[in-house]
This record gives C-alpha cells, structure tokens and sequence, in this order.
C-alpha cells in the first residue's frame, strides 16, 4: 500500500495542514472582529449569538502553507492560486459588508476564466450514462467556466448550519482522495490539492461543527466550492474522475438544493438570489430535528452517495447507476413531503 506522493507521505500531509487549520482559527476569529466581519443574528438565520465568519481565512491560509511545502510551481497551479485568490478576497469583502449578486458573480466568473484559458483546466469532452461527448475549444471553456462558477455558489448556499459546508467539502476530498488511490492515480496536481483541502478543511470543521465557535463565510464557502470544482477539471485531465457522475454523485445535495432553490424562487416570483429558509437542511430543522442531528442526517445521505462513485470507478456502473437512481427517488419523496420547492396547502391551512 503506497502512501507517499511526490516523497511526502499522505499522513503528513493531512496532518500539516489540519494543525495549521487550527492554529489559524485564532487569528481569523481577531481578523474578524478587527474587520467587522461579524455574523449578526436575524429572523432568517439560526443562530443566536453574533458569530465571527472569517473562517475561510483559516482554510485559504493552510491551503497556502500545504501548497508552500508539498505544492509545485506550473502554470496550472499559478492560476488556481490567482483564482483562489480572488474568490476569496471577494468573500472576504462580502463577509464584511454584503456584495450584490451580479457582482459577485461577475468577479466569480473572471476567477474561473482565468483557471480555465490561463490555466488550461477544462474539460473537452464528458463521459456520462454511456455517452460520450465532445466538446469545440470555446464549448470547453463555457462549460468549465460555468461548472465552476455553479459548484461555487452550490457550496455557498449549503452553508446554512454549523459545519454543513465544511462537512460536505471534506466528504468530497476524502471520497476523490480514496478514487485516486484506487485507481493508482496519486502523483496528479489534483490528488495533492485533495489532500491539502482535506486537512485544511477538517482543522476548521473541528471549530465549526455544532455548537460552532466560527463561520467560514463567503471567504470560506466560495473558496471550497472553487477549488471542489477546480479539483474535478483537474481529475478530468488526469483521468482520476472518469465520468461527470462522479463529482455529481458526491455533490449531490448541494447540487439538487441549489436548483430546487432556483426553481422555488422562480415560482414565488422571486429574484433567484432571494435568500430565503425552505433549504435541505431547514426541511429537516421543520421535522423537529436538532441542528446536529440535521446535520449528522446529511452527512449520512453524502457518504452514501459517495460510496456509489467509489462503486461506480471499481467498474460496476451498472450496479452504481441503479443505486443512484434508488436514492434519488428517495431524495424525490422528501422534496414531495417536504416545502423544499413550494408550501404545501395543508400547512398554510393549519397556519390559519
């Protein structure tokens, strides 16, 4: 069993980043209350108490220690370090004083054009269900282009409950982590920015997770979302990820809350940026479920669609595909019980 990548053992790795995680949590909790960026309770969010929300900082700052020593300098990696950058300075920004959308969304997809034409990290063509298509250069970069900008902003609405997020990213890591293992591909640029995340990701769930001493914000939910998605263009490229099934697979609840989200606001005639509290995880607060429990519940159902993806590479897609399909019509019934996507009559009734 090899455990060593590029001469450094994948302990040591995890390990390095996790404690500098750690180490850094102080520091972002003093930033945050130097700055402002301080998570003020209101009728909308579930907390009680104002909440320092910096915690990206902690991420992003292991994130660049883990690249420092295990890390090399190419032209991929430079403009993910550019674009990782900006992502989060951009949350940083709005972690302070709320940025419009449009805005927001228009510094997300320079970030992600950046890493896609400077970088060269895009898919050119996809493997899905059986299908296979290809893709035109500048087809390529509209659909990298986007698949970023969505993941992104996927994790950045999930970011709802202590340690949702940080929670969700760190199942993404461990699951591409163990894919690359099994299928031998662990000298890539992406498997050492998995390891590198999963233990900056940990460090900071260890503060997150129910009852959270901080948020990781805009600065830290933009900034996972992006490299998530970075991490899968780079899979492409070195045939760690085989199919578009697998990083969907793994990212499916944050991936069928954003487009339900959409899909609810569009037909309460709402601006799509509209936050609101009809999300997963808010569905599961309404069934008198604890926080914790939620969020333990949520952590289950991605461990199980991640255990299909780990089916799926071991060559029984057959098998893999069948049980995707179970838990999604699993997922269909709560969204059919629950108001996820609109408000049941019977409880407006019972309202009355």
């Amino acid at each position: 069993m090899n455990l060593v990548i590029n001469n450094h053992s994948i302990i040591e790795i995890i390990l390095v980043t996790l404690v500098a995680s750690l180490f850094l949590i102080p520091v972002a909790k003093k930033v945050a209350e130097h700055i402002g960026a301080i998570d003020i309770p209101n009728e909308r969010k579930i907390h009680k108490n104002p909440m320092p929300r910096l915690g990206g900082l902690a991420i992003f700052g292991s994130f660049l220690l883990g690249y420092i020593l295990y890390g090399s300098i190419t032209t991929q990696m430079i403009s993910i370090l550019i674009g990782a950058f900006i992502i989060f300075l951009v949350g940083v920004f709005d972690d302070i004083k709320p940025i419009k959308a449009r805005y927001k969304f228009l510094v997300q997809i320079i970030a992600a054009l950046i890493v896609v034409i400077y970088g060269q990290v895009y898919f050119n063509e996809i493997t899905f269900l059986g299908l296979n298509i290809k893709f035109n250069l500048l087809i390529s970069y509209v659909l990298s282009t986007f698949f970023i900008v969505a993941i992104s902003n996927a994790i950045n609405l999930i970011d709802g409950l202590d340690g949702l997020a940080g929670g969700i990213s760190a199942i993404y890591f461990l699951t591409i982590a163990i894919i690359a293992f099994v299928l031998n591909k662990m000298g890539g640029l992406d498997v050492i920015l998995t390891l590198i995340m999963f233990g900056s990701t940990l460090g900071f769930l260890i503060n997150n997770f129910p009852p959270a001493k901080i948020f990781m914000g805009d600065s830290g939910s933009l900034f996972l979302g992006f490299m998530i998605s970075v991490i899968a263009l780079l899979g492409f490229k070195v045939a760690t990820l085989t199919s578009l099934v697998i990083p969907i697979t793994i990212l499916a609840i944050p991936i069928f809350d954003t487009i339900l989200a959409i899909f609810r606001r569009l037909l309460k005639g709402e601006n799509i940026g509209t936050p609101d509290k009809e999300h997963f995880h808010h569905q599961l607060l309404k069934l008198k479920f604890s926080p914790k429990i939620s969020i333990i519940i949520i952590y289950l159902i991605n461990l199980i669609f991640s255990a299909i993806s780990i089916i799926y590479v071991i060559g029984d897609n057959r098998e893999a595909i069948i049980l995707y399909l179970l838990v999604l019509v699993l997922l269909l019934f709560v969204i059919l019980k629950t108001d996820i996507l609109y408000e049941h009559k019977n409880k407006e009734k019972d309202r009355k």
